[in-house]
């Protein structure tokens, strides 16, 4: 039994897994984690920040009586690991402790280790749980590292062992060492690309992922990487332009070689190459305000991306066989304490599409958002009727 860690916004983690996974194989684990009972490919989720294998399940919430377990059982554990020094760590997820006794606790199992002949080094909390760049690059997932995650499920608490975390020093590397960058058209982070691919593409393992609004080509990279076909058509040739030289980088870098399709096209009437397997894109975000702007401008910008967003859909729609499924980041604005959403999605049945329901996660909770930010992006997860 795996559990994953969900990123800043669970319910985004959660709906990516149920559209992998389905959601028979998974069941949420209090506001920050989820069981999976299905093989999964970590590496390709952008929603999950760590992974484990599931050690025990024992019947109480206080973390000290999980700690003293620890205690008691690590002995015996130290067996399935190499020599060599070892990396102890815990993050502790719905349950309560005062950071300074979760530190005195793991320093508590370094003397463990040591007293079974082991060497230890003990990784410091500042916070309940180790962030994922605390477990990556301390290296608690190595053959010599031991991150103890404790999770409280209802009257329970899950000790699992962390087997996975994202590799921030790649993603960092994709979002900004890559030869072009745009932030006039935005700067869709990599982890969520991998996540609006893997909203779309739901049990397709392979074929192609067209991006039709491809910009500087952060989809097509991460489809890449899964393995898919790469398609990338943009209104702006410069944008292609950009696009090919990042993907060249991401081939040098990364891969040998990729299938990779450009086309200059504007997305409310082009007609794509065929089969189309995936449709996974950000869409037109409109003007970047950096601060609230008055109604009237907000108001253009609304109805300029509803009309452009209306129109791709509308374009495309005749080009997807019945069923296919899609996903569309397209704009929300947060002003003066309202979400602004685009006009058409009440009524998205007369445009063709059907938009879909995830059993662990509402829809009004896929939008990807810092406080900071005027525009977030609504996961708009659709399948044509």
């Amino acid at each position: 039994m795996t559990i994953t860690i969900l990123g800043r916004q669970p319910a985004i983690g959660l709906a990516e897994l149920e559209s992998l996974y389905g959601s028979d194989h998974v069941r949420p684990v209090g506001d920050s984690a989820a069981f999976i009972d299905y093989p999964i490919d970590f590496a390709r989720l952008g929603g999950s920040v760590k992974a484990g294998k599931v050690l025990t399940i024992l019947e109480t919430t206080n973390p000290q009586k999980v700690f003293d377990y620890c205690r008691r059982a690590l002995p015996e554990h130290l067996g399935y690991i190499p020599e060599g020094k070892l990396k102890l760590g815990a993050s502790l997820y719905g349950l309560s402790m005062p950071v300074p006794k979760i530190n005195a606790n793991v320093l508590s199992l370094k003397k463990v280790a040591r007293e079974a002949g082991r060497s230890a080094r003990a990784i410091p909390n500042t916070e309940l749980a180790l962030s994922s760049a605390q477990t990556y690059h301390n290296q608690l997932i190595s053959a010599l590292g031991l991150e103890l995650i404790m999770i409280r499920d209802g009257n329970s608490t899950i000790l699992a062992q962390a087997t996975h975390v994202q590799n921030i020093n790649e993603y960092t590397e994709r979002d900004r060492e890559r030869p072009k960058r745009d932030t006039r058209v935005g700067m869709l982070p990599p982890k969520l690309a991998q996540t609006i691919i893997n909203l779309a593409a739901k049990d397709k393992k392979d074929g192609t992922v067209l991006d039709p609004f491809c910009g500087t080509g952060v989809v097509l990279m991460e489809a890449s990487l899964m393995g898919y076909r790469a398609y990338g058509t943009d209104i702006e040739e410069r944008m292609i332009r950009y696009s090919r030289d990042n993907m060249n980088w991401l081939f040098e870098k990364y891969l040998r070689t990729g299938a990779v399709y450009y086309e200059t096209a504007d997305a409310t009437d082009h007609i794509w190459r065929q089969p189309i397997d995936v449709v996974a894109c950000e869409g037109y975000l409109g003007t970047p305000f950096a601060s609230e702007p008055p109604d009237a401008p907000l108001k253009d910008t609304i109805q300029t991306c509803n009309l452009i967003t209306k129109k791709f859909l509308r374009n495309i729609h005749g080009q997807l066989a019945p069923g296919a499924r899609l996903c569309v980041a397209v704009p929300a604005w947060f002003v003066r304490g309202r979400i602004h959403h685009l006009p058409f999605l009440d009524d998205i049945a007369a445009v063709g599409y059907t938009r879909v329901e995830f059993k662990h996660a509402s829809t009004s909770d896929l939008t990807y958002h810092r406080d900071d930010q005027i525009v977030g992006r609504e996961l708009l997860v659709l399948t044509k009727n």
